[in-house]
């Protein structure tokens, strides 16, 4: 009954081609975005800050990129850790070694490096595809672990591997305390969404997709299959390197290369399948996902065997977590394969309909 195209006429091609056509989206959305900044602050804890709020938007931001990567372009990706790891320890660099470096622009320049890491690994695309391609950027993951590991120049030669940041400032303003950086991240992340919007949209967007459907028509049609992929490995790769700066800068603090292990990568592409492959939502959904599951169990499993007389250990939380937790993908590869966005595609399109039957 409210959530209704009628009436809604478009008299110019830019109304068309709007981002949200239908003002009850952009109303849903501006609302969203307004609460995120005003009210979401205003109701939440430290705690929530430190430990939902702030890995969930860094994490939706490094969702987003895979997304471009894997569902938009159709390229499975298994890197995405090593990604995340070249952006956290470029922006190190950059932030420490030139002097009065401005953290949003280490931020930008580790992204850049990541692009071109992602880029060096995204070669073997051109030629490969598949289970060949997700073991060529498996590649990338272990070469980033021995890099970091390794060669002590890229830590600034601290002694124990391990990297830390501090006296961070954005526009003159101390990023210390956990709303400060809860409201970094989610403007980073609602800019970098709402460019990535645009770009899925844009001529590069349809040359992925058609890339991602059949890169053998796509070249057939005159699109240059080389420049699609390689552009797509480096958008990927420069949010992901953005995020996973983040990741060091504002939720860490502190890390080392095992904080950037492929157990992220798998998680990352966990997100994506569970979100919704080739779906800017489905970035947020499947981050949400991950990031509240486990939070939910900690607290869920232990009153459930308290109220059937069973005490649950700490481990035994732990292996029901890895447990549940691939069931659920599994039953989502089956039941529903392109993930929680579908079904909340599903819903607006009955809301269009309601309350008619037809």
């Amino acid at each position: 009954m409210f959530y209704r195209e009628n009436g809604q006429f478009k008299t110019s091609y830019r109304a068309d081609q709007q981002i949200f056509p239908i003002t009850q989206d952009r109303v849903a959305v501006l609302l969203i975005i307004a609460a995120a900044f005003l009210v979401v602050p205003l109701l939440s804890t430290d705690y929530m800050f430190r430990a939902i709020l702030i890995p969930f938007l860094i994490m939706a931001l490094a969702a987003l990129g895979v997304n471009i990567l894997v569902g938009y372009c159709g390229q499975i990706s298994l890197g995405s850790g090593a990604f995340m790891a070249v952006g956290a320890y470029a922006a190190f660099n950059f932030f420490v070694r030139v002097q009065g470096m401005p953290m949003l622009l280490a931020l930008v320049l580790g992204g850049v490096c990541a692009a071109a890491f992602g880029i060096l690994f995204g070669l073997p695309s051109l030629r490969v595809k598949g289970l060949y391609l997700a073991v060529a950027t498996l590649a990338a993951q272990f070469f980033s672990d021995w890099m970091f590991l390794r060669i002590k120049w890229f830590t600034n030669d601290a002694p124990s591997g391990s990297v830390s940041v501090s006296g961070l400032q954005v526009l003159g303003q101390p990023i210390e305390t956990p709303l400060s950086k809860y409201l970094l991240c989610l403007s980073i992340l609602v800019v970098i969404g709402l460019l990535a919007k645009n770009l899925v949209r844009s001529a590069i967007g349809r040359e992925w997709m058609a890339i991602r459907d059949m890169d053998v028509a796509a070249s057939v049609i005159g699109i240059r299959p080389m420049y699609a992929k390689l552009t797509a490995f480096a958008v990927s790769s420069f949010i992901v390197g953005v995020a996973g700066a983040l990741w060091g800068f504002v939720y860490l603090g502190s890390w080392e290369p095992a904080a950037f292990s492929i157990n992220q990568s798998f998680n990352l592409l966990f997100m994506v399948i569970i979100g919704g492959m080739g779906s800017i939502m489905g970035s947020f959904f499947g981050a949400a996902f991950i990031v509240l599951l486990p939070i939910f169990l900690n607290q869920f499993l232990p009153l459930l065997g308290a109220l059937v007389g069973v005490q649950i250990s700490t481990s035994g939380i732990s292996h029901a977590e890895l447990m549940i937790f691939g069931a659920l993908i599994v039953w989502f590869l089956i039941v529903e394969p392109h993930g929680l966005a579908k079904l909340w595609s599903i819903g607006k399109q009955k809301m269009r309909l309601w309350p008619f039957p037809h």
